[in-house]
């Protein structure tokens, strides 16, 4: 099929549930509101489908394979409304260690794309709860657009956009739980990692509070010259955006990649502390 030159995503913001039960009521609800307003690809948040500062204890009860059965739920959403979701989830660790802070998109046929385990894991919580991933997920293809998958704070490190970017990404999507004292990665890392690799980023955060954390929403979308199309506020919201393939291609001619000398970055793959 030829490339999709138009693509109209969803950010889901929403709060985590207590009640698990309700968690795919829920999910079924906000995909139904996106595909209303013609969306395509619908992103939530970090580990979506069940709290992201449940502990370790509660994460390693939930955790389940990418084929698990809630992977076989969301396929089923994504089936009955003809959209794609990424979602968040933790996953079993192959070893037994502590699982991995994952994130999968499936497409509108029911099919899984892609999946991402968080590979730099933010405070005391992530490292209590997870594993870190091994390694940036590949860019994959999906109706014609490149996409990345990152979760979170990946975003906040140069290096993570950059390997996408490199591989030709057109679209970054990370689901996030950050927190409202971090306001400045939505505000100003988000459009720079998007302006400096002249490609789309799709950041959806979490809102409201639990027991642990006061999470700050401002979910939002950067395009390709670093300015910001959507923007939610605090609150539960459902932003949708319209991006157009073509804009993409334009913004990245006009980048900086033919000027790269990646010769004299050698010390950004070293393990010194600055500091």
């Amino acid at each position: 099929m030829p490339p999709a030159q138009e693509l109209t995503l969803a950010l889901w913001q929403c709060p985590y549930l207590s009640d698990a039960s309700r968690v795919l009521d829920r999910l079924d609800h906000a995909a139904a509101q996106a595909r209303a307003q013609g969306a395509d690809l619908l992103v939530c948040p970090e580990m979506s489908l069940t709290g992201y500062a449940i502990g370790a204890q509660a994460v390693q009860a939930l955790a389940e394979p990418a084929d698990g059965p809630m992977a076989q739920a969301v396929s089923m959403v994504a089936r009955h409304h003809g959209l794609a979701i990424v979602y968040g989830y933790p996953e079993r660790h192959p070893d037994g260690k502590l699982p991995y802070n994952a994130v999968q998109m499936i497409d509108g046929q029911g099919h899984r794309l892609a999946r991402y385990a968080k590979t730099h894991l933010f405070g005391d919580v992530d490292r209590g709860q997870f594993s870190p991933g091994a390694a940036i997920a590949p860019v994959f293809v999906w109706r014609g657009w490149r996409l990345g998958l990152l979760i979170c704070y990946d975003v906040e490190f140069p290096e993570t956009v950059r390997v996408l970017g490199l591989q030709g990404a057109d679209l970054v999507l990370v689901p996030t739980a950050n927190m409202r004292a971090y306001d400045a990665v939505p505000r100003l890392l988000v459009p720079a990692r998007a302006c400096e690799n002249r490609l789309w980023v799709a950041y959806a955060n979490a809102c409201g509070q639990d027991a642990a954390f006061e999470y700050g929403g401002l979910s939002t979308v950067a395009g390709p010259e670093g300015s910001l199309l959507a923007q939610a506020g605090r609150d539960e919201a459902l932003l949708c955006v319209r991006l157009q393939l073509a804009d993409g291609q334009e913004a990245r001619a006009l980048g900086q990649w033919p000027c790269r000398r990646p010769e004299l970055y050698q010390a950004l793959v070293s393990p010194s502390d600055p500091g």
